[in-house]
């Protein structure tokens, strides 16, 4: 079972074309696949499919993941082009100019043109070298 299996992420777009133009301005990434409801992307070794749907922009929690090995440099990078990050204060959930501290690991949270938050974090070393050896091992299994 699952033996030639393919996964990917799933996000809901309100308008295609403005999603597509968000993907190449922001993220530097342009299509691999696409249909007249679909694109697909890679990013981080993930596909991802961003769909059309009139949902989108509704669910108030993180959709996407991406790590970084320099939080500051990346957001400085993202707010150029014009990217807003979050600011929470929540119970245990408390951002600063956009990030939180988490035990050692550094987050921040921002939206895509149709309301998808992403996450883009930075891991602490122990936790980078341990996804960096899960990885590995994946790939090894693949």
């Amino acid at each position: 079972m699952f033996e030639k299996i393919m996964a990917s992420a799933v996000l809901p777009a309100a308008d295609i074309a403005r999603s597509r133009q968000w993907w190449h301005d922001v993220l530097g990434r342009d299509p691999l696949m696409e249909d007249d409801e679909s694109l697909f992307y890679e990013i981080g070794g993930v596909v991802v499919m961003v769909y059309r749907t009139d949902y989108a922009g509704t669910a108030q929690n993180t959709a996407f993941n991406l790590f970084t090995d320099d939080l500051d440099r990346d957001m400085t990078a993202l707010r150029t082009l014009g990217v807003v990050f979050h600011d929470y204060d929540l119970p245990g959930l408390t951002t600063v100019d956009g990030v939180a501290d988490l035990d050692g690991e550094r987050a921040a949270w921002f939206s895509d043109s149709e309301g998808n938050i992403f996450a883009l974090g930075e891991m602490s070393p122990e936790r980078s070298e341990a996804a960096a050896r899960l990885r590995e091992a994946m790939t090894r299994g693949a």
